[in-house]
């Protein structure tokens, strides 16, 4: 039973090893984003090679962030975490020498492979180390600092694109993995599923991933590319995923055990990810752009414009959780979309000569709200409506929602709005196609938000009976015995 307390001098060391490896994923998710401009122009890059830049690495990461998962879960957290972090940094070390866009998109796909073993493991190790106690607590500050990460990296990225150059976006990864990997090896307690067994599930995997890469591919291509093919690629896209289905259905040993979604608690809050992660996606992917591009400013000044985020996460985070925890997660998965929808929607403010206190800090402040509200509890509610003997596995399907639906909003929302393969180029282009899509985003946080309201519900007092346990009323984690009374929110 896990039972390591948070006050400890180990809570600390384990807090510490998964905020710092997560982070790195995090970070590079958005810190890309500021540097996305300066790329195109050394690199003489379009908007499609600007798309896949991004795009390559959320396609590996979400395609394979389930094996992920189960590799953790089967052969040690500790152990897949490790092996991530080092292998995440090494393709960072080929991304920061990369010589044009084409070793760039290569090394940002090795990149999400790595990613794809670290993610899910660190939020797993807090799962299966912590007391019952801590670990609302525990996972609040981990989501907290990630969001942290996550917020802080246009900033960074800021600072490194005018300062040496963008190519430290990546390898700045590399000593923070030289600091994150002993803390791991000291301090952090191996954990597993000792009863899982068989065969790997590759052919999930592959039809997986390569159903995430065909529809991708066909969105990027569908502005500029013959009809024909582009219909084709969509078709095969759609079928593959199919297969997919079909194939996990059927084997014995599955990568993503559809049993798993007879929790309605556990699929409700997965589309709420896809909605909400689709906007943030969305949004990082072309705010930073929109700043430097449509109001002239740099790559610092675009990267500090969204620094509010980062304070109100720190804060409030944690306080968050707890919040969640005694109240249910219904509000703060309702509230959360709402607040964020409202941010977006005030971007739309931002244009040729945007005053930062007047246009863009009240859109920063209530998108960090927002945040604030949302990203902790959806985080506990996900892994509370599983066994923790799965809790590598359910990382990993929300992290793959997460990522996919980033994937596909940073694919679709230029043929959605109308962007050119130059439109970056052009500041009046560019601002009304940044206008279109904030209402897009928006109007996908408002969907998650009408999800949460009506499929979210709070975990019952006492929830020990089998028929609680797995039909549609599941909310809370199959534990056994007294350890029912120990579930998170």
């Amino acid at each position: 039973m896990p039972d390591v307390r948070m006050a400890s001098p180990q809570g600390k060391w384990i807090l510490f090893a998964t905020v710092l490896g997560s982070s790195m994923a995090l970070l590079d998710s958005t810190v890309v984003n500021v540097a996305l401009p300066r790329i195109g122009r050394d690199l003489d890059a379009d908007l499609a090679a600007l798309q896949w830049t991004v795009n390559a690495y959320l396609l590996t990461l979400a395609g394979l962030i389930l094996l992920g998962g189960s590799l953790g879960d089967r052969y040690g957290r500790r152990k897949v975490f490790v092996i991530g972090v080092v292998w995440f940094a090494a393709a960072s070390l080929l991304c920061g020498i990369a010589p044009n866009a084409g070793v760039l998109i290569a090394a940002r796909a090795l990149q999400g492979i790595g990613g794809a073993l670290l993610t899910p493991g660190s939020l797993a190790l807090i799962q299966a180390s912590f007391h019952r106690d801590d670990r609302s607590r525990a996972v609040g500050l981990w989501s907290g600092f990630g969001g942290i990460g996550a917020a802080v990296g246009p900033f960074l990225g800021g600072y490194l694109v005018d300062g040496p150059g963008w190519r430290w976006v990546f390898l700045l990864n590399v000593p923070l993995a030289l600091v994150c990997v002993p803390v791991a090896l000291r301090h952090v307690p191996e954990s597993g599923d000792g009863r899982r067994h068989g065969r790997f599930d590759v052919l999930g995997a592959a039809l997986g991933a390569l159903a995430l890469a065909l529809v991708t591919y066909a969105l990027i291509e569908a502005g500029s590319g013959p009809l024909g093919v582009v219909v084709t690629v969509a078709l095969a896209g759609v079928a593959t995923g199919v297969a997919f289905v079909v194939v996990e259905h059927r084997r014995p040993d599955p990568m993503l055990p559809l049993d798993i979604f007879a929790s309605r608690q556990f699929t409700a809050v997965n589309l709420v990810t896809l909605c909400v992660y689709a906007a943030f996606g969305g949004f990082f992917f072309l705010s930073a752009v929109q700043l430097q591009v449509v109001a002239g400013w740099s790559a610092l000044g675009a990267g500090t414009a969204l620094l509010p985020t980062t304070v109100l996460m720190l804060l409030l985070s944690a306080r968050s959780g707890a919040l969640s925890e005694r109240i249910g997660p219904r509000i703060p998965l309702t509230v959360g979309p709402l607040l964020c929808a409202a941010g977006m929607l005030l971007m739309l403010r931002v244009g040729p000569d945007a005053s930062y206190v007047a246009d863009v800090l009240p859109a920063v402040l209530v998108l960090g709200l927002g945040m604030v509200s949302l990203v902790a509890p959806l985080t506990a509610t996900v892994l509370a409506s599983v066994d923790v003997a799965r809790a590598g596995l359910a990382s990993g399907i929300n992290n793959a929602a997460a990522r996919a639906a980033g994937l596909v909003a940073v694919a679709a929302l230029p043929l959605l709005t109308g962007m050119g393969q130059n439109s970056y180029r052009s500041p009046d282009a560019f601002n009304d196609a940044f206008g279109r899509a904030m209402v897009l985003c928006a109007a996908a946080l408002t969907l998650g938000a009408a999800l949460a309201f009506t499929t979210v519900r709070r975990p019952p007092p006492d929830c020990r009976t089998p028929e609680c346990r797995t039909h549609g009323n599941v909310l809370a984690p199959p534990l056994e015995g007294e350890r029912a009374k120990g579930r998170l929110s």
